[in-house]
């Protein structure tokens, strides 16, 4: 099966999900494709002036993820995204551009500097961005998870712990299971 997940690196509980997917992945066979999920897109000039330069920063990490998407390169954007989110939501670096620069470099992105600053991308973004708020919005953020077989996706799962052994999977199997039902639409418990 294939499930693609659209994401942005600035969000801690989206670098959770992420980490939850990418284990449970081969327990179920599952393929991930990585697409981006844009919240300068979603926020726009609301984003708090606190976040507003991881965001920006977390935008031009996207336009590479399409880069090398459209270059059929998942392997590549889940290193990148692995060791950027490490640094990051792991290590407690900041999120900024010379971060994404310094990734990118790490992980052997030929030409990742040109593809970060290359304005022509950004429509990618905001294409992979709107496919996700039409699978699973509107009204919702990032992560969007949307497995093969499923006519809509789901934002989330969003958690606080990434779960492992069979909880992992029993989650997993839960939420493709609604993402398959077409009459299903929401669960949500509130946040302490």
């Amino acid at each position: 099966m294939e499930a693609t997940y659209f994401f942005d690196p600035v969000c801690p509980f989206t670098w959770r999900t992420s980490r939850w997917l990418v284990a449970v992945a081969p327990e179920r066979d599952v393929t991930v494709r990585w697409r981006s999920f844009s919240l300068l897109i979603l926020n726009g000039d609301n984003t708090p002036e606190k976040y507003r330069g991881g965001v920006l920063a977390s935008f031009r990490a996207l336009r590479l993820v399409e880069a090398l998407r459209a270059d059929h390169r998942d392997d590549t954007i889940a290193t990148f995204y692995t060791e950027l989110g490490t640094r990051v939501h792991d290590d407690g670096a900041a999120l900024d551009d010379q971060l994404v620069d310094q990734v990118a470099e790490a992980v052997g992105i030929e030409d990742a500097k040109a593809i970060l600053d290359d304005e022509r991308w950004d429509e990618a973004v905001r294409e992979s961005h709107e496919t996700a708020l039409k699978l699973a919005g509107p009204d919702i953020g990032s992560p969007v998870l949307h497995a093969e077989g499923a006519t809509r996706g789901l934002h989330g799962p969003i958690i606080d712990v990434v779960p492992s052994g069979a909880a992992s999977t029993a989650m997993f199997d839960s939420v493709v299971t609604l993402m398959r039902t077409d009459t299903f639409y929401e669960v949500k418990r509130g946040r302490s």
